[in-house]
């Protein structure tokens, strides 16, 4: 089932022809990896949880290994692939193939005109591999796509955003909480897999 899934997956990302931002060339650039591997039968997706920052408005949250671009990168595939060394210490190579790409996702930061385009790249993992985090990681998740494709493990939670409580869907794998723009692209892949579900509704627009 799992190797299927990731062929599965690997053909529609094929097909897919993902979203980019129009003004993607005056926006801040930013990447990231998501890396899927079959382990022990079960397709799982890597997952970092970040560190608790000061000043990070993505302290803390469940996340894939990425960040900003810099002035060196080439591009956003450049950026992916740097992060994830950084980050987690896994250096993607030849063999580690790029399967695909999802959408532009627009994570409007605090500051910039333009907001901030975050670009993912999917990857497919068929070496073991050990994991060192660096200072802005916590923990490094291995999460079973199949739990996330039950839409029965989807939850609300409330979100208090200058003032406003607004109601958004997570999931909780062990005291892990997926939302927010990891949860946006997840969807995505999702979608790709088994069509825009009516209990996996879109809540936001990138």
């Amino acid at each position: 089932m799992s190797v299927s899934l990731l062929q599965l997956i690997e053909g529609r990302l094929g097909d897919h022809s993902p979203g980019r931002k129009l003004l993607r060339r005056l926006m801040k650039r930013s990447a990231v990896a998501m890396i899927l591997q079959v382990r022990q039968g079960e397709l799982n997706i890597l997952m970092i949880k970040r560190a608790e920052r000061e000043g990070d408005p993505w302290s803390g949250h469940m996340a894939f290994p990425g960040g900003r671009m810099d002035k060196t990168d080439a591009h956003g595939f450049a950026v992916a692939v740097r992060e994830t060394e950084e980050e987690v210490g896994l250096t993607l190579g030849p063999a580690d193939e790029c399967i695909g790409r999802l959408s532009d996702i627009n994570a409007r930061p605090h500051k910039g005109a333009f907001g901030m385009a975050v670009s993912p790249f999917v990857f497919r993992l068929e070496r073991e591999v050990e994991f060192s985090p660096n200072h802005e990681v916590a923990e490094v998740v291995w999460v079973p796509l199949e739990f996330l494709l039950d839409t029965n493990n989807r939850q609300e939670m409330v979100w208090e955003f200058k003032g406003a409580k607004i109601p958004m869907p997570c999931y909780f794998y062990g005291k892990r909480r997926i939302w927010g723009l990891s949860l946006m692209m997840l969807d995505e892949l999702m979608d790709l897999v088994e069509g825009q579900n009516p209990r996996r509704k879109r809540w936001r627009r990138g």
